[in-house]
């Protein structure tokens, strides 16, 4: 029988098996992950004891299987639709003695529940993975990372990305801060009222703020995670200019931090507590007049 080349096979399989994808529902053919290129994927996600692994069409289980070997603590599980290729890797965990940290399931990667994921590992068809892109969005935890072999996740742009070899990025599920957000600090023997609004997509936030009557941008946002800092530049009424630094994480509806301000002749920065709260509406938006000073 003649031999035929992976590379000309793998392109057959592939077109046969888009052929039949159905106007409801995509799926991605089983094709092994290159070990090397796994073990890359997971030093990109620098595993930790306490990792829960997760991946999307797991196949033969070699990412979670490879993971557990990596790190002899941290558990894992995947998901496939294929029950044969289960029962495989579950055969596999069991054998390579690792079945009491590491399971497989016969299931939907749409039905998975990602709540407790802190990685989650996919190599699937490339539209595949953005159609999973919004679950991962919803239900994973702020700082959980998600790393792929070959394809992206579209306009989300990774965090970190390998090309020592065929390419493997790692994304850092943001948290989620759009919307009006509010505080006070003390400067300067006053109170100082401060109404945020963010606007958010992925990990790429720009916001603006207002306190007393002056309006300004946020610079140099930065969201890791749950870890979100930025800075301020504005005049405060009876402070002067002031430099803000903030630094802080977000915990749902809440962020808590420090904030290090700077003001008039700048020789000296204090360090205050920070807490910000999301609220409904915002000051941001009430009537200025014409007495800006």
């Amino acid at each position: 029988m003649k031999k035929v080349r992976p590379a000309l096979l793998l392109s057959f399989v592939l077109a046969v098996c888009a052929s039949a994808v159905t106007a409801q529902e995509r799926f991605s053919p089983y094709v092994p992950s290159e070990q090397g290129n796994v073990e890359r994927m997971l030093k990109l996600a620098q595993l930790r004891d306490d990792d829960v692994v997760v991946d999307l069409g797991s196949g033969d289980g070699r990412i979670v299987l490879t993971a557990a070997r990596m790190n002899k603590k941290l558990r894992g599980w995947g998901v496939d639709i294929d029950e044969k290729l289960v029962k495989e890797s579950n055969a596999a965990a069991r054998a390579r003695g690792v079945g009491d940290r590491v399971q497989f399931h016969h299931r939907n990667a749409f039905d998975a529940d990602l709540r407790e994921a802190t990685v989650i590992a996919m190599w699937l068809w490339p539209e595949m993975q953005l159609l999973l892109r919004p679950l991962i969005l919803a239900q994973a935890r702020p700082g959980t990372r998600v790393i792929t072999n070959l394809w992206d996740l579209g306009s989300w742009r990774p965090d970190e990305e390998d090309f020592d070899g065929p390419r493997v990025c790692l994304w850092i599920v943001p948290a989620r801060v759009a919307g009006n957000w509010s505080w006070e600090l003390p400067i300067a023997g006053r109170r100082v009222a401060y109404a945020a609004i963010a606007e958010q997509q992925f990990q790429v936030v720009e916001g603006m703020v207002r306190a007393g009557n002056r309006r300004e941008l946020l610079h140099d946002v930065k969201l890791r995670g749950e870890d979100i800092s930025f800075t301020l530049m504005m005049t405060l009424e009876d402070a002067g200019f002031a430099r803000h630094v903030f630094r802080g994480k977000v915990r749902g509806d809440v962020i808590v931090g420090t904030a290090s301000v700077s003001l008039p002749p700048h020789e000296k920065t204090i360090e205050l507590p920070w807490r910000a709260t999301r609220t409904e509406t915002s000051a941001y938006f009430e009537p200025t007049g014409t007495n800006v000073q």
